[in-house]
């Protein structure tokens, strides 16, 4: 019975959170959804788009890999800052930049311009994401780290799933400049709600304000975080790859398809890893999270080869299915690993700055080497390269973090 009462108690405890905290985690729910759902509306039009502009594989590359170029520069400069002065000011003036982004993709007219405004949009990003997770993090109850990472991922998982599919429906019946005025509207949403409803700075909960910042060095020469690191990043140089190119590879094999199929293979893996959120949270806090990690990334190599050998329209759904099925497994518990690393290092921001740079190197080295790929190789290469790089970073994962027990 003892079991029992401490699982319904640990259940209640994530519901409310804490009740001073509930407020702040709700508006930060739904200002990622609102955020996140705007930006991804463009992502699987943008390769199209520049495509209809004369960008080859390499510049298509440079328009997704410039936006994480610019943000992975200043991720840890944002992430580490916050830990001193505060996440409110770095939340609310990043939020207001993603929405003059969606005015200037209305402008444009030429590539170069398109990866000069994706830089912006990185650098609106690196404001926002490290901040809010680091936030998050120092909200969350020990012992429940994967539940309550799981839940907020959630709103990222969804919103990343929902965009691609509005974008292509958008672009279907009206057109590209319709999707880029969603875009600025949920950016102004959320907006809206991170001004009015999370707390002053001087109210803010930030458990380690008033100590001096953790040196970097202690930081990188860690081995479990860097363990952290490269799982991470190989995982989302995969998302790059996919984002990038598997809707150009399936228009190659199949021919035809609409925005609507684009947008559904693109964001279908996605959905999947937020069905999953919950429950492999839940299990996160229960089971080895370093054996839920390796075997999220196995799924995900094997995914990435399905991919190179697919031939038809549900070959290429099966195959982003089980992606998203390895990333559903893998990421709440690497995300829970990463928020109790943060605690015990005494600095939440910058450790989620660093985990958030090996999301953007991730997606730069998967959309640019991709595209060099492309260019000098074949489009057919790319994908079984994604997953011998991903065999390689979940070996590397499994050696840095041989010494995590069970639960930490």
């Amino acid at each position: 019975m003892e079991p029992e009462l401490t699982h319904i108690s640990r259940l209640r405890g994530l519901l409310t959170i804490q009740s001073a905290h509930k407020k702040i985690f709700l508006t930060l729910f739904f200002t990622i959804f609102a955020t996140v759902t705007g930006v991804g509306i463009v992502v699987p039009l943008l390769p199209i788009y520049a495509n209809k502009m004369g960008a080859t594989g390499i510049y298509v590359g440079l328009i997704f890999g410039s936006f994480s170029l610019s943000r992975t520069l200043l991720l840890p400069y944002f992430g580490r800052l916050s830990d001193k002065k505060g996440r409110k000011p770095f939340i609310v003036v990043g939020l207001a930049g993603y929405a003059l982004v969606s005015l200037a993709f209305l402008m444009t007219s030429t590539v170069s311009s398109l990866i000069i405004i994706r830089s912006l949009q990185g650098i609106a990003s690196a404001m926002v994401m490290p901040v809010v997770q680091a936030y998050v993090g120092e909200i969350t109850q020990e012992g429940m780290e994967g539940q309550s990472m799981s839940l907020f991922n959630l709103s990222m998982f969804a919103s990343l799933s929902l965009g691609p599919v509005m974008g292509g429906l958008i672009n279907d019946i009206w057109s590209l400049d319709a999707a880029f005025v969603c875009m600025g509207f949920l950016s102004l949403v959320g907006l809206a709600l991170s001004i009015t409803q999370l707390p002053s700075i001087n109210n803010e909960f930030i458990k380690f304000k008033e100590r001096p910042p953790i040196a970097w060095a202690l930081l990188v020469k860690d081995v479990e975080l860097t363990g952290f690191f490269i799982y991470r990043f190989v995982y989302t140089c995969c998302i790059g790859i996919i984002w990038c190119f598997i809707p150009i590879l399936a228009q190659s094999r199949i021919h035809e398809l609409s925005g609507s199929d684009m947008g559904i293979l693109v964001t279908l893996g996605v959905f999947i890893s937020g069905l999953l959120q919950l429950p492999m949270g839940y299990v996160a806090d229960r089971f080895n999270r370093r054996v839920m990690v390796v075997g999220g990334g196995i799924l995900c190599a094997a995914s990435m080869f399905m991919m190179f050998k697919s031939t038809s329209y549900a070959q290429f759904i099966l195959s982003v299915s089980l992606f998203g099925v390895g990333g559903g497994i893998s990421m709440p518990p690497l995300m829970a690993l990463t928020l109790v690393k943060g605690s015990k290092m005494e600095a939440m921001g910058a450790v989620m700055a660093i985990i958030t740079v090996a999301h953007s190197l991730g997606m730069m080295a998967g959309s640019m080497g991709a595209g060099i790929a492309m260019d000098y190789f074949t489009l057919e290469t790319i994908f079984p390269c994604g997953a011998i790089i991903m065999v390689l970073g979940v070996i590397l994962f499994a050696s840095f973090t041989i010494n995590i027990k069970q639960k930490t």
